[in-house]
């Protein structure tokens, strides 16, 4: 029986159990889609769309669709059963979701591989993505630090430093989505003033030096994390009073950790591994189509 596209049921639960059970058997890690699914299938609406590939009645194949905003697409959580890999399934897939993202106004589509995921990168090169920028996350820990420079929240500041800073252009202008977990969107003027008054934005000196964005709280693997859409800085100085801002600014909400977006460049790592502490071993990967419109 040839493969079919079709749009994931709750029925489908045990095979998308069973196709992403080996996923990263090589690595000390689980995969997350099996705990989302059933919230993916009954978030499915005009913003949304997760689909399968079925197989002779059974899923081998998953991957969904998210509009962001306006323009923008994201594109996640394409799995392949292990035993259907080479056939061309995934992009199947991710065919048809362009096709529905296009459908939805979206005009540029983004999706997220681990560095570490040889298969990941090929299957989005194979799909028509480009790589487009890097970023790794850095975990300041909460605590109740008073940063030796002036560390305020204005949003007005904070985009004049962003709109000049070169962690923007290292990040092609994206920062962690405000809606979507593990997305990344454009960081736009409006979106900032939002963050400023629902969450938090931190400008580092008087003439800026450096900024950050609370984007969230959100809880992971048991523990409370307050989550940053982005952290940029100009000097390691300037690094160090961003990352004490920070971990003040998380120590005040009372959660167990951060999570900071920072761009993947030898200066930003070894800058945020020097003032604040722990980072994540590996960069994240993000792919994008620029045009959707041409692919579907």
């Amino acid at each position: 029986m040839s493969p079919t596209v079709r749009t994931a049921r709750h029925d489908d639960y045990e095979a998308i159990v069973d196709l992403t059970s080996d996923v990263w058997a090589d690595r000390a890690m689980a995969d997350y889609i099996p705990d989302v699914f059933r919230d993916w299938v009954d978030d499915d609406g005009p913003n949304r769309k997760t689909l399968v590939v079925d197989v002779d009645g059974h899923a081998v194949g998953i991957a969904q669709a998210v509009i962001l905003t306006e323009t923008e697409a994201w594109f996640q959580g394409m799995r392949v059963d292990s035993a259907h890999r080479g056939k061309g399934l995934g992009s199947l897939l991710t065919d048809r979701l362009i096709e529905w993202a296009a459908d939805a106004g979206a005009s540029v589509g983004r999706s997220m591989v681990f560095s570490w995921n040889e298969a990941g990168l090929g299957q989005s090169l194979a799909a028509g993505f480009e790589a487009v920028t890097s970023f790794r996350w850095a975990h300041p820990e909460p605590a109740d630090e008073t940063p030796e420079m002036p560390v305020g929240n204005d949003p007005t500041t904070a985009w004049r430093y962003w709109q000049g800073s070169d962690g923007r252009d290292v990040l092609s202008g994206l920062a962690l989505d405000s809606g979507e977990s593990w997305a990344l969107s454009t960081l736009t003027r409006e979106r900032l003033d939002r963050l400023g008054t629902e969450q938090a934005v931190l400008t580092v000196g008087e003439r800026p030096q450096g900024m950050a964005c609370r984007v969230r709280t959100t809880d992971a693997d048991g523990d409370r994390l307050a989550e940053y859409a982005v952290g940029v800085w100009s000097n390691v100085d300037a690094a160090r009073a961003l990352f004490d801002g920070i971990a003040a600014d998380a120590a005040r909400l009372g959660v167990d950790g951060t999570r900071v977006l920072i761009p993947e460049t030898p200066r930003h790592v070894a800058q945020a591994a020097y003032a604040g502490g722990d980072i994540s071993e590996c960069p994240d990967y993000v792919f994008e189509i620029p045009d959707l419109r041409e692919l579907s």
